[in-house]
Parts: C-alpha cells; sequence; structure tokens
C-alpha cells in the first residue's frame, strides 16, 4: 500500500484511480526501463562467442576429424566447461543484484485524488501531477503547474549552473531540484522523454572498462597478436616441410592456450560476486566498475553532517537578541511552518518552536552555495525574516562582543551556530529572482545553536580507514571550528588543518591545489568548491572517493573517481552514485574499501602466476625451435601444466587473497619484480632439463637408427614435469609460509597456498603412476631417478630464484623500482 500524505498545494488534485487505469490501458503509462545490469543474452554472448572459443571450436573439430577424440574431448571440457561454470555465477550474481536494486530503487511523489503518494516510477501515467522537493530528481518529462524551483541539468547539458523554473516553463527527467518546491504535470513518458533517449544511445556505443580490465585488455591482445605470429610461422612450416595436419593442429591448439581468455570474464565474475558479499554488508553497487574503484581509492572525502553526524539536528538554546526568547520563538515557528521545501534545519526549529502556516508575499529557498534563506508574511508587510549562517551575514549584521563570543565558544565545542535576523526592506531579495541579493542592513533577532548527535560507530570508522591507507578530508558547509571540533571527537587525530570556503575564495588554482592536499577540514564550502576540491585532489594524483547525503553534494559525487551516497539522503544523490550505503552504514566503509583492495590483490596475484606461464611457454617455442628444431609440448601436456600449474591454483586465490594497500597504479608493471625473474630462470632451467632427456634420447638410438626416428615422448615427459613442480613452487613463493620463501613477496604466514601446492603435486603425481590416465595425457613414464634428479634440479631452481629476487639484480640491471 502506496503511503499517502495531504498536499501542501491547495486546489491541486491530481487524476483520479479511473483515470490512471483508463491512460495505462491506453499504453500511456511509464514502463520504459533500463537494464539495470547486463542482459542474459549479453551475458551469454560475451562468454561464448569470443575469437578464442571460435578457435578451440575449430581445433577440436579438426583434431576429431584426424581421429583423436581425445585430445577434442579435453579442449572441449577444459575451455567451454569453465564457460558455462561463468555463465552460471555469473546469472546468480546477476538475479541477486537485480533483486537488490529492485528494493531500493528512489520513489516518485505524485499527487493523486489531493493526496500525496510516494510511487515507484514505473506507476506514473501520462497527466499525473508529481511534486518535487531539494534533492528530488525528475523523472519524466513535464511543465510547472505550481510552485517554483532551482534544477540542475546537468546530467543532460553537462553545465551545473542552477536553471530557475516557474509556472509554465518546463522541466526535464534527468534533472533534479536543488532549491524550491513545485508541481509539474507530465507531458512525455516512457521512451518519448529525454534521458531516457540519451541514456539509451549512451548505453548504444559505450562500454566503459574499469582501469584493471583495460590492463587484462591489453595483456590479453599482446598474447594474441605473439599466438597470430606463431600461427603463421606453424602454417609456413606445414607449407615448406612435410609436417602432417595432425602435428599442425596439436601444435595450433598448443598456441591457442597461451591466450589467457578467461581472464577478461574473470574479473568480471570477481566484480559481480564482491558486489553479492558487499550486500551482506550493507553496500549496494550500482555501477560495474565501483569494485576496481574501490581498491584504487587512496583518498576519502566526506561531508560532516549525515556522515560523521546522524544528522539528527536538535536546537538546543536560542539566545535572543534585542527581544525576549518567547517572541523570537513564535516568529521561528512561523517561519519554519511556512517554508514549503524544508530541510533538517527547518525540521529541528518546528520541533522545537510550534508555529503556524502564514500566506507569504516572497521566499528565498535555502541555497546551499547562499547559505541563508528569506521569506517575508504577507500579513507583516515590514520587512521580512532572514536565517543564515553567520560568516555570510556578518558583513550586514552587527553583533555585540558578548554575541560573538557566545558563538566562538558553541563551534569549538561542535554546535552548529545559525543566526535569525529581519530586514525592513525586501526589494533586494526580489529584484533579480534568479540572485537575490541580502539587503545593506540586518538586525539580528537571535542566535540558533543546533547540536548534531555524532554516529556511534564514527570513532571505529575514521581508524579503519587510517588501516586501509586511506586519508580523510572532511569538506562541510558548517562552522570551520565546528567541523574541526567534531572530527577531533570522532578521532580524526591531532593534525588538524582547517581551510575556510572564504580563504579558498581568495586562493588561486595552485594554492587551492597546495590547500587541498595539505589540509584536512574544510568548512563552509559551497557546492562548487566542494567539487573544486575534488578535481584538484584527482589532478594531484589521488585516487578520490566522496560520500554525500544531500543535492548540496552532488556536484561533487559526480567530479569522485567513486561516488558514494547514504540510503536516507536525497534522490539525486543516490541516482548519481556508484555505491548505497543501506541503513546509512557508514561503519561499512572501511570493510568496503578493504574488499576492493582485496579482490585487486587476488587478481593480481592470478595475473603473475598465468603471465609467468604464457611467458614460459612462449620463450620455450621459440628456444626449442632455434636449438632442436622441435615442439616442446603436445595439445594434452600443455593442458596438464596449465590445469595444474594455474587453472586448479587460480580458483581458490581470490578467496583466500587478502587486502593490500595500492602500491603502484600500473598493474603490469607491480608485476615485474615477481614474473621476470621467474619467467627467465624457470624458462632456462626446463631448456636445459628438455635438452638433457633429448640428448638421451637421441644417444640411445644412434648409431643403429637414424635422428628422424627419435622418440620426443620421454623429453616432453620431462619437461612437463619440471613446469609443473615449478609452477607449484611459485605458490608458496607468491605467499611465503615462512621467511625461507620470502622473495619476490613479504612475508605472509598462510599455509593454504602452499598446502594447495602439495595438493595438486599430489594429483600429478597419481596421473603419472596410474597408466591409463598418464597415456590419456601422451606422458612417459620416467625411472625413479629420472624424478628424483628433476626435482633436485627444481629445487635448486628455487635458491636461485630466491637469490635473484633478494638481490634485485635485475631491478637494478633495467635501472627502474620494479616493485
Amino acid at each position: 500500500m502506496n503511503d499517502t500524505n495531504v498536499c501542501r498545494f491547495s486546489g491541486l488534485r491530481g487524476l483520479t484511480h479511473a483515470e490512471v487505469l483508463e491512460r495505462r490501458a491506453a499504453g500511456l503509462g511509464n514502463n520504459a526501463a533500463l537494464e539495470t545490469s547486463r542482459s542474459y543474452a549479453q551475458i551469454f554472448r560475451e562468454n561464448l562467442f569470443t575469437f578464442i572459443n571460435a578457435v578451440f571450436f575449430v581445433l577440436s573439430l579438426v583434431l576429431f576429424g584426424l581421429g583423436r577424440p581425445g585430445d577434442s574431448f579435453l579442449v572441449i571440457v577444459v575451455i567451454f566447461g569453465g564457460v558455462l561454470i561463468n555463465i552460471y555465477q555469473e546469472i546468480w550474481a546477476k538475479r541477486k543484484l537485480d533483486e537488490i536494486a529492485l528494493l531500493h530503487r528512489p520513489k516518485a511523489t505524485v499527487l493523486r485524488e489531493g493526496q500525496e503518494q510516494e510511487l515507484d516510477p514505473n506507476e506514473i501515467v501520462l497527466g499525473d501531477l508529481l511534486l518535487v522537493r531539494p534533492g528530488d530528481q525528475i523523472v519524466v518529462d513535464g511543465e510547472v503547474v505550481e510552485g517554483r524551483l532551482e534544477v540542475d541539468e546537468a546530467l543532460l547539458t553537462g553545465e551545473s549552473d542552477l536553471i530557475p523554473k516557474t509556472v509554465g516553463q518546463s522541466v526535464y527527467s534527468g534533472s533534479f531540484c536543488v532549491t524550491g518546491m513545485a508541481c509539474f504535470e507530465a507531458q512525455k513518458v516512457g521512451t518519448q522523454t529525454v534521458a531516457y533517449q540519451l541514456m539509451v544511445g549512451a548505453r548504444a556505443f559505450r562500454q566503459a572498462l574499469t582501469p584493471l580490465q583495460q590492463e587484462i585488455n591489453l595483456i590479453i591482445r599482446v598474447c594474441m597478436l605473439i599466438a597470430c605470429f606463431l600461427w603463421i610461422l606453424i602454417a609456413i612450416s606445414f607449407l615448406s616441410r612435410s609436417l602432417l595436419l595432425e602435428d599442425v593442429a596439436q601444435r595450433a591448439a598448443v598456441v591457442a592456450g597461451l591466450v589467457p581468455a578467461g581472464l577478461l570474464l574473470a574479473i568480471t565474475l570477481a566484480y559481480g560476486m564482491g558486489a553479492v558479499r558487499m550486500v551482506g554488508q550493507d553496500v549496494l553497487i550500482q555501477q560495474a566498475n565501483a569494485v576496481e574503484s574501490l581498491s584504487n581509492v587512496n583518498v576519502l572525502c566526506l561531508d560532516k553532517t549525515g556522515t560523521l553526524t546522524t544528522n539528527h539536528l536538535v536546537l538546543q538554546s536560542v539566545e535572543a537578541i534585542g527581544c525576549s526568547e518567547a517572541e523570537v520563538r513564535s516568529l521561528l515557528g512561523d517561519f519554519a511552518a511556512s517554508t514549503p521545501a524544508g530541510n533538517r534545519t527547518n525540521e529541528a526549529i518546528a520541533h522545537a518552536c510550534p508555529g503556524r502556516p502564514r500566506p507569504l508575499v516572497l521566499e528565498v529557498p535555502f541555497s546551499s552555495a547562499r547559505k541563508w534563506s528569506a521569506i517575508a508574511f504577507a500579513d507583516e508587510p515590514l520587512g521580512g525574516y532572514i536565517l543564515g549562517a553567520p560568516e555570510i551575514l556578518a558583513p550586514v549584521v552587527s553583533l555585540q562582543p558578548a554575541v560573538i563570543e557566545t558563538m566562538q565558544a558553541a563551534t569549538e565545542h561542535g554546535l552548529r551556530v545559525v543566526l535569525f535576523a529581519h530586514t525592513v526592506e525586501i526589494l533586494p531579495l526580489k529584484d533579480v529572482p534568479e540572485a537575490p541579493q541580502l539587503p545593506p542592513q540586518l538586525t539580528p533577532l537571535a542566535v540558533l545553536i543546533f547540536s548534531d548527535e555524532l554516529r556511534p560507530e564514527a570513532y571505529e570508522t575514521l581508524q579503519g580507514f587510517a588501516h586501509a591507507g586511506i586519508e580523510v578530508k572532511i569538506i562541510s558547509g558548517d562552522n570551520p571550528q565546528t567541523v574541526a571540533a567534531l572530527a577531533k571527537q570522532a578521532g580524526l587525530g591531532p593534525a588538524i588543518k582547517v581551510v575556510s570556503g572564504q580563504e579558498l575564495a581568495r586562493m588561486d588554482a595552485a594554492q587551492v591545489m597546495q590547500a587541498a592536499q595539505t589540509c584536512n577540514i574544510f568548512g563552509r564550502i559551497t557546492p562548487a568548491q566542494k567539487a573544486l576540491l575534488v578535481r584538484s585532489l584527482r589532478k594531484a594524483g589521488g585516487y578520490v572517493a566522496m560520500i554525500g547525503d544531500g543535492v548540496n553534494d552532488v556536484l561533487s559525487l559526480k567530479q569522485a573517481n567513486l561516488a558514494i551516497a547514504m540510503e536516507s539522503g536525497s534522490k539525486a544523490a543516490r541516482g548519481v552514485a556508484d555505491i548505497v550505503l543501506l541503513k546509512d552504514s557508514f561503519k561499512a566503509l572501511p570493510y568496503t574499501f578493504l574488499e576492493g583492495q582485496r579482490i585487486r590483490s587476488g587478481i593480481l596475484d592470478v595475473m603473475k602466476l598465468f603471465m609467468v606461464r604464457v611467458a614460459v611457454i612462449t620463450l620455450l617455442i621459440f628456444s626449442t625451435a632455434i636449438v632442436t628444431d622441435s615442439f616442446p609440448l603436445e595439445n594434452k601436456q600443455s593442458a596438464i601444466v596449465t590445469l595444474i600449474g594455474v587453472g586448479f591454483p587460480t580458483i581458490v586465490i581470490p578467496v583466500w587473497a587478502k587486502p593490500v594497500p595500492l602500491t603502484h597504479p600500473s598493474m603490469i608493471r607491480s608485476m615485474l619484480h615477481f614474473t621476470i625473474p621467474a619467467t627467465l630462470t624457470l624458462t632456462l632451467v626446463s631448456l636445459l632439463v628438455y635438452l638433457l632427456f633429448l640428448v638421451s634420447a637421441v644417444l640411445d638410438l644412434l648409431p643403429a637408427q637414424e635422428l628422424t626416428q627419435v622418440d620426443y615422448a620421454v623429453p616432453r615427459s620431462a619437461l612437463v614435469t619440471v613446469l609443473v613442480l615449478g609452477e607449484l613452487c611459485l605458490l608458496p613463493f607468491l605467499k611465503p609460509p615462512t621467511p625461507a620463501w620470502v622473495g619476490g613477496e613479504p612475508l605472509s604466514g598462510d599455509w593454504r597456498y602452499t598446502l594447495t601446492a602439495l595438493l595438486l603435486l599430489g594429483v600429478y603425481v597419481l596421473i603419472v603412476a596410474v597408466p591409463p590416465v598418464r597415456d590419456f595425457f601422451e606422458l612417459a613414464r620416467l625411472g625413479l631417478h629420472s624424478y628424483l634428479f628433476i626435482g633436485l634440479v627444481v629445487l635448486e631452481w628455487c635458491l636461485i630464484l630466491r637469490f635473484v629476487w633478494r638481490t634485485r639484480f635485475l631491478d637494478r640491471f633495467l635501472g627502474v623500482t620494479l616493485s
């Protein structure tokens, strides 16, 4: 059942229930919806119909036609089995996230039969009357029929200037109300609205990839180029030599395995699963790249009100000036009751000072840019009343030293101070409706002191940010000293540096940049200044997250790398946010940032293993061709190396990953310290073992037979064993359980990776020991002494690799810092 309230616009009743049903039956409803996530067709298309999948499918058909059903079956199971698992998990994640998004979809206020109703936007029909207040999104196109408001059309035009709208003027979906209150009639709904057409056009050509996905795309494309080059060489070899078609297909399949096609899908899946996990912490992910942003954030900007505090203002005291407190409270009560577009301050006044609504001849709605509001009563011809920030009203009001001391004492205790004043002259307020000015002289009536409750979890949350390596900046419209006092109570730390909006306005671009980086408390900041500070922090190299709950935060939310809104905040703030904190769960934020770092850390570890495998196999293909004129691996042997050395470990690595602060913005560069030494040394050791066993096979053949009859099964089996053991040894190097394994990565103390390596070693031993399985993978059974020899070689390789890592020989040789 919909919530209903009596409309504040007298004389307007809206549509009747019968009229709504009639128009909906005529197809005049607002029933067009944009997808909140990828469609099922997209999931199937992006998982199945890829270039590399097509290559594997063709190769499996060729191998089957050549009488090698085992190879064909292996290609289908390994490649398409993983694809089907990805599809299943992505569909599960999509359904879960779609259900959550539907539950938290913003509502629209519609006037029907004289009652206000909170409805889903899909329930709006043509001709409905909609009410908008500050922070509300305009969800359909229409024309103002009563009231006045200022809207932000930046999502439509790119310009953030406030546009005044009065009776008879059009408002467009995609904009939102900043100040004022109005009622408008829906004239375009569904697919006819401006916002829908813009969104459809934008989504038709835009596929935004996260920074991590872009780097992975680059790696995949480089691997694809290498694979294409090798395929061309194989084709030339087939045409110029007596190479069997079966050998060509085998080699082409091995080369195809060099392309880590599942990586991009694995990243998408990791983000989806991360988003589902975050819902359990009351965090709703609204944009696909939000998880990626979380892992990069190093600067967090937040407003005081609604984030550090609960935004439950209480009027503590009224310090009357030149009149009685009872008289002032009566005026304040009428002021709050007569203001059409309320806010938290007015609500606190109305609660403490009951009043009656009075007809108005003038209203200047509160604006975060102006930081004051004004009204003039129709039954009181002598002037009007102004409520605003003392610093803003100071130039036109005279205050006694005792009053100033009272205000200073309140701000130092973290209390909000507001000045209430009277003006005889109201012409400056209405001369230019788009830009009202303060009268030249105000008479102070009272100082209002408000308290706002600090969130119980504020201290713990700020400590969590520090643990995650995130710098916190508090940007507020309140008095700088009030903000600083509350920040100290919340445990921000002793090193607090404060800047006011007035000081910021006098700075040039370079000084603003310096202040943004060195200061952490910003008070009396306008919405435009908030956005400027966020832009400055980004230009300084920060990856900035912004938390906001009000309409005054929208500009800065749109400038941030990551926009976070509170669930109880304005619809406009929630609409532009990448993440919404359900139940206003401020305490969930440190977990959210750590979750993002955990996901990135897991993906980085997976990439290290993938890149070592791809690089080693590529180098072996070239080196064996140059040295021995042979191909190092068969298709099934390559599959064993991939599955045991990389495939199975990468299933658990993202799950077990731990949060690690971002040390370098480039993923590729951060991997070099680990991958280059591992690749070069493992390639060299593997090649030497392969050559040793090949020479042994040649010596056993001579002089009775020709060299063309050499059996490569034993050298290739030895090579597979070296590669499998080497890749399994990389797991404890990746997460060292003891100081003895520390070299390429810092000490982890996590034994799960080492135990996984031992378990997979057992799997490989079973494959080698069971004849049918060994024969299926085309492995030769080596002698016990051969396996012991290979094991000692791999152990020696581990010591050499650890030495290279610890001495940073390659780092110094390349002349760069790779870690």
